[in-house]
Parts: C-alpha cells; sequence; structure tokens
C-alpha cells in the first residue's frame, strides 16, 4: 500500500529539481546578459569614477577583498589540504566508511571601487561588525533625528570625499558586475558576507548563505541601513526561501528607487 507514495514522492521531488534547475538557468543567463550590457553601457560613468578616485586621494582606483559565497556540500574521505571554513559539523553515519560532510563557503574576491584611503586599518570595520551582530554598538543618528540600527560604520574617518558620494549613491558596488559575469555573484541574492563576519553567526544565520550572493536583494531594497542585524538575516532567509524568477525581476524593479532615495545609505 505504500509502493504508490514513495513513488509520488519520488516524483514530486523530481519536478522539485527540475523547477529548480530551470530557475537557476535563467538565473544564470539573465545574470549574463545583464552584467555584460550593464559593463558595456556603464564603461564612460566606470572611467568617470575611477579618474575622480585618482585625483581625490592615492591608492588603486579598485577595492578588493576577499567575501565568502553560497554554501556547498562536500564529502571527502581523504584530505590532503584544509576546506575554507566549515560551516557545520561533519554528518554521523552508520557503517563502516562514514566520509564527513560538511558545509563550507567557498571564498572569492570581490570588487568594488576603493572608497577609503590606501592602507586603511581594517581592524577598525571588524570590531564595530563584531559588536554590532551582538547589539552592543549604540544607534546612530539620521539627518531627521531618528535613531537607525546601522551595519555600515557611521561617520568613518577612512572614507575618501569621492568614497562618501560613491557609498551615497552605491556607486561603489558596480565593478560587482564583474563578479556576476564570472558567475560567483548573482544580480540578485544576500550580501556576501566577510570571513570574520560568518565566525560570528549563530546556526540559523547560515541559512542566508544558500544561494549565491548578489548585488542586490531583498534587504538591500526594503532596510538596507536601517535594520538590526537579525532583522537583516530574517529578510535574506526570507528570500532564500521565497526565490523566483518573478520575485528576482521585482527586486531589480525596485532597486533603482532604493539607490536614487539613499535610504538607508551609508
Amino acid at each position: 500500500m505504500s509502493l504508490p507514495v514513495m513513488r509520488l514522492e519520488r516524483r514530486l521531488t523530481s519536478v522539485d529539481a527540475r523547477d529548480k534547475r530551470f530557475y537557476l538557468t535563467i538565473k544564470r543567463l539573465v545574470d549574463i546578459v545583464l552584467s555584460a550590457t550593464l559593463l558595456i553601457l556603464l564603461s564612460p560613468l566606470f572611467l568617470l569614477i575611477a579618474i575622480c578616485i585618482r585625483l581625490d586621494s592615492q591608492g588603486p582606483v579598485f577595492f578588493k577583498q576577499m567575501r565568502l559565497s553560497q554554501n556547498r556540500r562536500r564529502q571527502d574521505h581523504r584530505r590532503s589540504h584544509p576546506r575554507p571554513l566549515p560551516l557545520s559539523q561533519p554528518d554521523r553515519r552508520s557503517g563502516g566508511d562514514r566520509r564527513r560532510q560538511d558545509l563550507y563557503a567557498k571564498s572569492f574576491t570581490m570588487y568594488k571601487f576603493r572608497t577609503m584611503c590606501d592602507y586603511a586599518d581594517p581592524e577598525v570595520h571588524r570590531q564595530y561588525v563584531q559588536r554590532f551582530m551582538q547589539n552592543q554598538t549604540p544607534d546612530s543618528l539620521s539627518l531627521d533625528g531618528s535613531n537607525l540600527h546601522v551595519f555600515k560604520l557611521a561617520q568613518d574617518p577612512r572614507v575618501t570625499r569621492v568614497g562618501r558620494l560613491l557609498r551615497q549613491t552605491s556607486l561603489d558596488e558596480l565593478p560587482q558586475l564583474l563578479n556576476v559575469l564570472k558567475g560567483e555573484m548573482s544580480m540578485v541574492g544576500p550580501r556576501p558576507p566577510l570571513q570574520y563576519e560568518v565566525q560570528e553567526y549563530q546556526d540559523w544565520h547560515k541559512a542566508r548563505l544558500a544561494t549565491l550572493p548578489g548585488i542586490t536583494g531583498w534587504w538591500q531594497v526594503m532596510g538596507r541601513s536601517r535594520v538590526p542585524f537579525d532583522e537583516m538575516v530574517r529578510m535574506d532567509i526570507y528570500y532564500v526561501e521565497h526565490r523566483s524568477l518573478s520575485f528576482d525581476f521585482k527586486i531589480l524593479l525596485l532597486t533603482p528607487w532604493a539607490v536614487i532615495s539613499g535610504v538607508g545609505a551609508m
């Protein structure tokens, strides 16, 4: 009597897998077309920003930083080198061959326009992020006098004049189109975290790493820097659980207004 149920479960699993493959395939095609098109159309703007950065301060035009991508599952019986940042305990199995099955976040180099003075000390931001994730940072005061929880360090003295403008308009994020074209990021997805940020994660926070990080996302268009860390993670997890082509296009359509309005930007 249970055979038809088992067949139905297998069929549903197969259909879900096909739907997911279709979604990921179309999403990747959209990423390639959009990122390549925008890189071509915005090339004059890239040049203008590069000139402004070089005239404003000494140092490279681009800022490169190691970020972590989505969780991946690896089974490895014999390893000769450590894997990047394990995110869970090994899966204990019965039987003679107990292979370790860990989740890990793959690292990649993320590109941004440089917004800080060259050789800025990253330890300042690291300490701030750790305090923010533990709700130990004071709220920052917005222009209208209301208190805001901010993920970015407000009034950072390391930020240059041009860098402050780039951050307020989110133009510093444009080089991440290269990451999208390379397949390291997507146009839509959670913000790619830093390694020391993930090391502070609680177990439920790691659910936001179940998909490729993106240039824009549900948190970016709805909350940006105005929400506490846990609420930001909940928004990212909501996207992970409800992602679809229609949801992605909705976020893409909301992104220009979020950038123009500057709500939550630092």
